[in-house]
């Protein structure tokens, strides 16, 4: 059964202190899923600033952070820019592909890889690697395949909720 709060069991900790990689979906998890067009076409989205700086947290923790997503989006680019991220794949519909090319290119094993995703095309990575997340307005079979459920919905801070547990996970304990 998934988590559903901020108490970590013993095996939850383990998860997440195993993590060296961390890969998110965009739409519903990084943004709340809207896809906003103008009349001249421009495409808009929203990110949540909380997860924004969480995610460069995450980053000065020495955890590695990537994008596989199955939409196609300049604005995508542009904000993986801004953070830094190099490990952006976009219009990934399978995105098994995509997942086991980053875990080549770094060395590294299932166990030490999180995904946070919120669709049906998102399952099979989710059950692959060592931490699945996902927010709180998820897909219900999403949910299933996940080890942990965020209280908040995608877009809203459920990123900043997440690896706000991978970074507790590695405070010593008191």
């Amino acid at each position: 059964m998934p988590m559903r709060t901020a108490k970590l069991s013993a095996q939850m900790l383990a998860r997440l202190r195993a993590l060296k990689a961390f890969l998110f979906d965009v739409d519903g998890v990084l943004t709340d899923g809207a896809l906003t067009f103008t009349s001249q076409g421009f495409e808009s989205k929203s990110f949540h600033v909380a997860d924004v700086s969480a995610i460069r947290l995450l980053q000065q923790h020495g955890v590695r952070v990537g994008i596989i997503t199955g939409h196609v989006s300049k604005i995508v680019e542009i904000r993986a820019k801004e953070l830094s991220i190099t490990d952006v794949y976009q219009g990934s519909l399978d995105k098994v592909p995509p997942y086991e090319e980053f875990k080549a290119l770094y060395a590294l094993r299932d166990e030490e890889i999180a995904f946070m995703a919120d669709g049906v095309l998102d399952i099979s990575v989710l059950k692959k690697v060592g931490f699945a997340a996902t927010p709180s307005n998820a897909h219900a079979s999403v949910k299933h395949a996940s080890h942990y459920i965020a209280s908040l919905p995608g877009g809203h801070g459920a990123v900043k909720e997440v690896i706000d547990l991978v970074l507790r996970s590695r405070e010593p304990i008191r």
